[in-house]
């Protein structure tokens, strides 16, 4: 297994104190797992992936999400089973959308 670690500036969610698990590991798929951090302007992902070779894609489609999406203080660990660059979106976007519901519902 390849593990990654990436580490990017995001503005911070507000109030996120639970952790939130989102996908299924399976062919072609992933699970997410997202735990509040302490450090609020920073989010961290840990990527536990059977592919080699994929780095530089990892690190443009987390730093895009990053961006798009208010997740500083937030670590993201992602059990990877060679999912595709949109499901990896998919999958983050998914749980970011679970906690914030958790939040506010």
């Amino acid at each position: 297994m390849n593990i990654l670690n990436f580490n990017f500036d995001s503005q911070p969610i507000k109030d996120a104190k639970k952790e939130v698990i989102c996908g299924v590991v399976g062919s072609g798929n992933l699970e997410v797992l997202v735990s509040p951090l302490a450090d609020s302007d920073k989010s961290n992902f840990i990527i536990d992936t059977s592919v080699t070779g994929f780095d530089h894609i990892w690190k443009a489609v987390l730093q895009d999400f990053s961006d798009r999406y208010a997740v500083g203080g937030l670590e993201f660990k992602i059990n990877d089973m060679g999912a595709t660059p949109a499901v990896v979106s998919l999958r983050l976007s998914q749980a970011v959308n679970i906690l914030e519901d958790e939040l506010h519902g």
